[in-house]
């Protein structure tokens, strides 16, 4: 169990947080015809929205409630009815999210009573759905906005029904935040091997893998769970939970719907993908797919192949709980080392994983304890590549945001072919950055060249 190392900077350096409003407009992103609207100032929207186009580099829906100096002050709450319905009647969307921010929780604001308050107001969009999700962003990390925004679509979307087991091939899947828009894909492939058929919450496989289509713009999300998708999910016959920050979500699924729950800490390396295939086996009834066997093989053969290579290599993690849990017994398995991990939040996730400490801090501290530890790789997202270039190591982008690597956010992690792919980049990482040791040269060597009249004059 390692150790929790508690923040001892009154201030950030370099920082390694992403807040709680941008994890839940992620979630919310990965629904259909959606649109979130931050209630706070321009500037928060704004700033995040910055890192979603560089991240994903796609067009963003964002909106915001617009708080200025007065209503900060005087109070904004016309600003959140107004908001949502000038979006209704503009951009029809099927499902809002109204996330807060640091601005209107300092205020005080209680969103719950605002969305409340807008439907006595506007009965004619009731067929909108409208999620408020509080999310400051004094607290917490992407990770735990993005869970509190799923916990917050159940609650608003998701009945309370009897009828578990009803759809005989649908299985739920609730969607960490640490996973890719290639992540989800890899996942429903999976999950349709073994003739299942999932829904995702949320599917940002759908809505943010770069694609292109006929409209040139659109003021909502292109692609994601639908609407009615969600609606059905106590029909379905299990829920497959990936990333323990979303167990709570679980938690609250199967208590309204009765559908029985199978958790994944994450499914990154050979025993993770193992229990997954495992699972959709005995859900399905079905032998496993010779496609995966031959996967699972083609990574076994890798691992071999690079043992030389990842075997007691000091690596350096600063990452979301979920994702430094799934890195760190990823690499562990395969022979690595943890030297050093920094967590830009809390969670009980963290005492499990594989190192001695968990730091709660930011990227100065990962660049401190990763030298101290003499650490020959890092990984985290693209914030800590100036700290990579002044330790001299080579840095393996996961996480968000990556905003000067192009394709990171398609990239997979998990299944047997991401984890083979994974361990080629950091066995050929490590090649990069390892020198041969020069050739030895005796220091009688001038002596024996003269006896042989080889020395030149």
């Amino acid at each position: 169990m390692a150790d929790i190392l508690k923040r001892a900077k009154p201030l950030a350096v370099n920082p390694l947080k992403v807040s709680q409003p941008i994890g839940a407009s992620l979630a919310f992103l990965g629904l259909k015809n959606a649109l979130p609207m931050l209630h706070g100032s321009q500037g928060c929207t704004a700033f995040g929205k910055v890192f979603f186009v560089r991240h994903f580099r796609e067009p963003i829906p964002l909106q915001t409630t617009a708080m200025d100096q007065v209503s900060s002050v005087m109070g904004a709450d016309e600003n959140v009815v107004e908001g949502l319905k000038t979006l209704c009647e503009k951009s029809k969307p099927e499902i809002i999210g109204v996330p807060t921010t640091g601005l209107s929780e300092t205020q005080g604001t209680d969103i719950k009573r605002l969305v409340k308050q807008f439907r006595e107001t506007c009965p004619q969009f009731d067929h909108i759905a409208v999620v408020p999700v509080n999310t400051p962003d004094y607290i917490g990390s992407l990770e735990s906005g993005f869970a509190l925004a799923i916990e917050a679509i159940i609650d608003v979307m998701v009945q309370k029904s009897a009828l578990a087991g009803r759809r005989h091939k649908q299985v739920n899947v609730l969607a960490g935040s640490m996973l890719t828009p290639g992540d989800i894909e890899s996942i429903k492939d999976w999950i349709e091997a073994f003739g299942l058929r999932p829904v995702v919450l949320p599917d940002i496989g759908d809505s943010l893998d770069g694609h292109l289509v006929p409209q040139e713009n659109t003021p909502l999300t292109l692609g994601g769970t639908p609407k009615a998708e969600i609606e059905s999910m106590g029909e379905s016959i299990a829920t497959l939970v990936i990333g323990r920050s979303l167990f709570k979500a679980a938690d609250m699924l199967e208590e309204r719907t009765g559908v029985p729950t199978l958790r994944f800490d994450h499914l990154m390396g050979l025993d993770a993908c193992d229990a997954f295939t495992h699972a959709l086996a005995n859900l399905s009834g079905l032998p496993v797919p010779e496609k995966l066997e031959r996967q699972r093989a083609q990574l076994q053969d890798a691992m071999v192949d690079t043992h030389f290579m990842t075997g007691f290599t000091r690596i350096a993690l600063a990452l979301d709980p979920d994702l430094l849990l799934a890195f760190g017994e990823f690499l562990v398995g395969v022979g690595a080392e943890i030297v050093a991990a920094v967590a830009p939040s809390r969670a009980d996730v963290l005492a499990d994983v594989p190192c001695a400490a968990v730091q709660i801090g930011d990227l100065e501290d990962l660049e401190r304890s990763a030298k101290l530890a003499d650490a020959q790789l890092l990984i985290s997202n693209s914030h800590a590549a100036q700290s990579a270039a002044r330790l001299h190591l080579p840095l393996l982008r996961a996480g968000f945001p990556q905003y000067d690597f192009v394709g990171g956010y398609a990239r997979p992690w998990v299944g047997y072919r991401a984890a083979r792919q994974a361990l080629f980049d950091l066995a050929n990482l490590f090649l990069g950055q390892h020198h041969d040791i020069p050739a030895y040269r005796s220091i009688y060597r001038p002596a024996a060249e003269a006896d042989l009249g080889l020395v030149r004059h």
